[in-house]
């Protein structure tokens, strides 16, 4: 891939930005009180979101963020082709990963955007060893 996009994360529930490009939703279950038309989104994407059990294991507790994160890029390191037509779907345009969860730090798509970074840069595997 010659050019690699931008991959930033942001909140489904705040008005879509002018330049965020490829929009996708990663969450497993759609949004509470967001309708289709207002998210504004490309794609949704919840093959890309951690499993059931993973989700509700973590149940947004920040106490258990890194263990989600090992277990979550686990659960990605099998999807990497999958990965690779996101990065291929938002081309050159920036991709711009939607959520719902109301903690900006500790939800998916942080963890999905950096393993979109390293698969697209090739800095490292999608298994995390931290």
């Amino acid at each position: 891939m010659p050019s690699h996009p931008r991959i930033r994360i942001r909140r489904i529930y705040e008005a879509p930005g002018a330049d965020e490009g490829y929009r996708v939703l990663v969450d497993r279950v759609w949004p509470r009180g967001i309708s289709k038309e207002k998210a504004g989104i490309d794609a949704w994407d919840r093959d890309l979101a951690p499993s059931t059990a993973l989700r509700k294991w973590f149940g947004h507790e920040p106490s258990r963020w890194k263990e989600f994160a090992l277990r979550y890029r686990s659960e990605l390191a099998g999807k990497t082709e999958r990965l690779h037509e996101l990065l291929r779907a938002a081309g050159s345009r920036d991709l711009t990963l939607l959520y719902g969860a109301r903690d900006t730090e500790h939800n998916q798509a942080v963890v999905l955007r950096e393993a979109l970074v390293d698969l697209a840069t090739g800095a490292r595997t999608l298994s995390a060893t931290d």
